[in-house]
């Protein structure tokens, strides 16, 4: 959140925030807790989800929608609380708007290179998001020295957003413990969700 620093608050505006599911709502949590008197308005594009089983091509054309509704509504910003699209477009997402948009992109880079000790950073992601690269590539421009291992993790997000996540749901721990057995040995120390 430190992105936001910078912009005219002073806008009565509210800010927009999107996702591709409802995830998008721990970023709004977030918001609503340091910036209290700000308004915001939340899109989740939940009649599409999941994004990150899509080709770039999709979820550039699934974004560009999404945003194009937010700034219908007359927002002051974008903060695009995916981390498909934010991987996938980059500094893309701001080609041609009116007001800026941003990503979680580099935010999350910035906290997993601050917490690791050891300098083992894994990520679990949707499919698209570890094809594009973007956080390995961020994370050693930020710390080359760090080792950096992603896995593609499809079914997370059908099962979340399909109520699958209590701490007793077999099904969705049999996947996690399948998914995380790829960091075995690795000594990771920092995991990007």
């Amino acid at each position: 959140m430190e992105a936001l620093r910078g912009y005219d608050f002073m806008d009565n505006r509210p800010i927009g925030v999107f996702d591709s599911g409802l995830g998008g709502l721990t970023a709004v949590r977030e918001l609503r807790r340091i910036l209290p008197g700000e308004d915001i308005i939340f899109f989740g594009d939940t009649g599409r989800v999941p994004y990150g089983s899509r080709s770039p091509h999709i979820i550039e054309e699934y974004a560009t929608q999404c945003m194009d509704f937010l700034e219908k509504q007359n927002v002051k910003m974008i903060l695009v609380a995916c981390g498909t699209v934010s991987s996938v477009l980059g500094e893309k997402m701001n080609e041609g708007r009116k007001i800026p948009c941003m990503g979680v992109l580099e935010s999350t880079v910035k906290a997993a290179v601050s917490a690791t000790k050891n300098k083992n950073i894994g990520l679990i992601a949707t499919a698209a998001t570890v094809a594009s690269g973007s956080y390995e590539k961020l994370t050693s421009e930020i710390m080359p020295e760090a080792n950096f291992y992603g896995k593609a993790c499809p079914l997370f997000v059908p099962l979340v957003e399909n109520g699958y996540f209590a701490s007793n749901c077999e099904v969705t721990r049999l996947v996690a413990k399948d998914y995380l057995s790829a960091f075995e040995g690795k000594n990771i120390d920092t995991l990007i969700l």
